[in-house]
């Protein structure tokens, strides 16, 4: 029995563990509406969440039977199987969570559960059946089949209808408040508040009721008696409150309630999802027990698994507790949100996702289809809807100079009911309904019925939303693979798997660890570069100005390694430079945006500033096309292993390197300082590199016609001399945009 108690103590560990993981993972389900609607300070939207978690977490004794009996027949199984299976499902949980939470994808942590448990079940399952010598026909004796199907089918039934209550709510909504929304809550605002508070109500309060492990029976009983009345009383006291709030205070009653649909989501994903977490421990320990206390426990079976079992309220709350810890201390829930929020945002900006042909032919598809509905549906309705729809009326009537948050709180709050609504519904049915895919799809759902996947986004958003729902789909496939496999070691190599499984755990998340960690730096750094909320155009400008003069700077840099590495065939260190010259091009984009933002800001007052500052966006990306055609050339020769420059061209490209990175270097600094600029200097730069680039030319023909130079060496020397004279005059041109706002200053002083 002693590797069993061993095994009951690892099993209590990874609990630990499992919550830390998979709350970082699904903070995202109820935290993203209200940091995305910027509601409240960040510290006040996490002491709601973290409230509403550990009232949570008292709701979820019932889901526990899922993890004992959900999804096989325990009554088939001994109680050194069970451990086994658990513990598979344990270690292979925390493994797949963190991966996911490490690249911020927000996967499911029922989905993965689920299939853990089918996965390892079906392993031990097989191993029985072989030594039994029994058909395998029999393996569905052993997996309860009917359930497990039951909650597949309504976790991929989730996707639909949490899609499709998500854009038919927010449609009805919208255009009874539109987006500018304050006139209209002084009317009837009161009538969205009594029915948003009294369905958070009804189904947080009536609906988890049975799953309770603080409320009698008969408690519950009177509470389903009287649901109707508790529903109607919940609507008019809330309704006559938000209405005399919005018409005798200068309260935002959206913002209430945000707060509270956030306070109810937590609440009903602690009670819905806390089984993922510390259902299957909780399990290992109660089948251990009773093992114990039967008079042979290696072969007694667990039939006691099958009886309904109440959990202990504060094991419950205490497993509450490290997720509230959790929350506030998690880097990568950080992570997994903003993934989210920036497919839901409202405006246009930089794109998370690239794009991909499949998105590009979904939207092409629907493009299609709603012009032709466009053309059915009457001019006058038309107008109408679209009148009400726009989401210009919103940002006139903001402040302007505050930024706008990436969705409002009319969305949030849609977003929050009816997530908080369905799944507290499926907890109230004992069905592990995934928070994850109902709070995604919601908010893709009023995010696209808020048209806020327009023209310009679309494709980008549509390619996230599929990469989301791929790992959904890897989720479960990887689950399932990885328990079986898990199940199967620790069955035959007992102590030595667990030993080795719980060391290649720990090793995985350290890795995970510092790639997350380096990633995050990484963004950080280029977030670093995004311009915020200034409504000041000299400080815009400023900004522009100390942006560029590192964005050159970086492209210096850059290039110095590249010519090195080339010049020695130093092929890891050409590989780092293309993804430097990645990572330099998404700067680009943004120094770009912001050069838009402030051209917003000077467009009223100063139309040739504005017109100067236009032009320098086309040098911008023609530096940086220039400037990674030239990295990932050269990367690609070498890594084709083809022949390296010859000495004459080495000498060659390192006076080319010196003229062209002392030029952005020089160029970089007066940008950077706001120096007086030596605009005869950077000139005489421009026109030595032309020189020489002239110069290098006639001498590579004469190597081609004493074939001295391979063909493809030729045409790699060739394009490394045009992009440095590319870039060079680039250069040149975005120093003669900037030049009159130097002078300008020097006049002004």
């Amino acid at each position: 029995m002693d590797l069993y108690l061993f095994s009951i103590i690892i099993l209590a560990g990874l609990a630990v563990f499992d919550l830390i993981v998979g709350v970082s993972n699904d903070a995202v389900n109820f935290m993203n509406s209200s940091i995305g609607s910027k509601v409240a300070p960040r510290h006040i939207i996490m002491i709601v969440a973290s409230l509403g978690m550990l009232a949570g977490v008292t709701f979820s004794s019932g889901m526990m039977e899922v993890a004992r009996k959900g999804i096989f027949h325990p009554k088939f199984f001994l109680m050194p199987e069970l451990l086994t299976i658990f513990l598979a499902v344990m270690l292979a949980d925390i493994l797949l969570l963190d991966l996911f939470n490490t690249f911020g994808l927000p996967t499911s942590t029922t989905v993965s559960i689920v299939f853990e448990l089918l996965g390892a079940a079906v392993a031990v399952s097989i191993i029985k059946i072989t030594m039994d010598g029994d058909s395998y026909m029999k393996l569905v004796e052993y997996i309860n089949t009917g359930k497990a199907l039951a909650i597949i089918m309504g976790i991929l039934l989730s996707v639909v209808v949490a899609f499709s209550f998500g854009v038919m709510i927010q449609f009805i909504v919208r255009t009874l408040f539109t987006f500018d929304y304050e006139i209209r809550l002084k009317r009837y605002g009161g009538l969205w508040g009594g029915v948003a508070l009294s369905i958070i109500t009804y189904f947080i309060i009536i609906k988890g009721a049975k799953g309770a492990s603080f409320l009698s029976p008969e408690a519950v009983a009177w509470i389903k008696t009287h649901s109707w009345t508790i529903l109607v009383s919940s609507f008019i006291f809330f309704g006559i409150l938000f209405q005399l709030l919005t018409l005798f205070t200068k309260i935002n009653i959206l913002k209430p309630i945000v707060l509270v649909g956030t306070f109810a989501l937590a609440m009903a994903f602690a009670g819905n999802d806390l089984v993922n977490f510390i259902g299957v421990p909780l399990a290992g320990i109660t089948a251990y027990d009773f093992a114990s206390g039967s008079g042979n426990p290696l072969t007694a079976t667990m039939e006691a698994l099958q009886r309904p079992i109440q959990t202990n309220t504060l094991l419950l709350l205490l497993a509450g507790a490290i997720m509230v810890a959790t929350l506030w201390i998690s880097r990568k829930a950080q992570t997994v949100t903003q993934t989210e929020i920036s497919l839901a945002r409202q405006d246009e900006g930089i794109e998370r996702f690239g794009s991909s042909n499949l998105s590009r032919v979904i939207v092409g598809m629907v493009y299609t289809v709603s012009s032709i509905l466009r053309k059915l549906i009457p001019v006058s309705m038309k107008r109408g809807i679209s009148g009400r729809l726009d989401s210009g009326a919103g940002k006139k009537a903001g402040s302007g100079a505050e930024k706008s948050p990436p969705f409002d709180l009319l969305r949030a709050s849609v977003n929050l009911i009816v997530s908080s609504a369905l799944i507290s519904f499926a907890t109230s049915l004992k069905l592990p309904l995934s928070t994850t895919y109902v709070t995604f799809m919601v908010a893709m759902g009023t995010s696209l019925s808020d048209q806020a996947w327009g023209r310009e986004s679309a494709v980008y958003r549509v390619t996230g939303v599929m990469a989301v729902i791929g790992g959904w789909f890897l989720t479960a496939f990887a689950a399932f693979t990885t328990a079986l496999i898990f199940a199967f070691l620790i069955y035959f190599l007992k102590l030595f798997a667990i030993l080795g499984l719980l060391l290649f755990a720990a090793y995985m998340i350290l890795v995970t660890y510092r790639y997350h960690t380096k990633k995050q730096e990484e963004s950080s750094a280029i977030e670093a570069f995004d311009l915020q909320a200034i409504d000041n155009a000299d400080t815009a400008v400023g900004i522009t100005f100390e942006q560029t003069g590192q964005f050159l700077k970086d492209i210096s840099d850059n290039l110095t390694v590249c010519f090195e590495a080339a010049s020695s065939e130093d092929l890891e260190s050409l590989r780092n430079t293309r993804r430097d010259a990645e990572k330099i091009r998404k700067r680009t984009n943004i120094i770009v945006e912001n050069i838009f933002k402030t051209l917003f800001l000077v467009h009223s007052s100063d139309m040739d500033s504005a017109y100067r500052y236009s032009h320098s966006v086309r040098a911008l990306q023609s530096i940086s096309d220039s400037h990674r055609d030239l990295i990932t050339r050269t990367c690609e020769h070498f890594e084709n292993y083809h022949t390296g420059f010859m000495d004459d061209q080495k000498e060659e490209l390192r006076h080319i390197k010196t003229h062209l990175t002392r030029l952005l270097w020089n160029t970089s600094i007066m940008l950077m300082r706001r120096k007086k600029v030596d605009y005869d200097y950077i000139t005489n730069q421009c026109s030595k590199i032309k020189e020489l680039v002239t110069e290098f030319d006639k001498n590579q023909v004469t190597r081609i016609e004493k074939a001295e130079s391979r063909t493809r060496l030729s045409i790699l020397f060739y394009e490394i001399l045009e992009n440095a004279l590319a870039i060079g005059r680039q250069t040149h041109n975005l120093l003669s945009v900037f030049r009159e706002s130097f002078e300008g200053d020097k006049t002004n002083h």
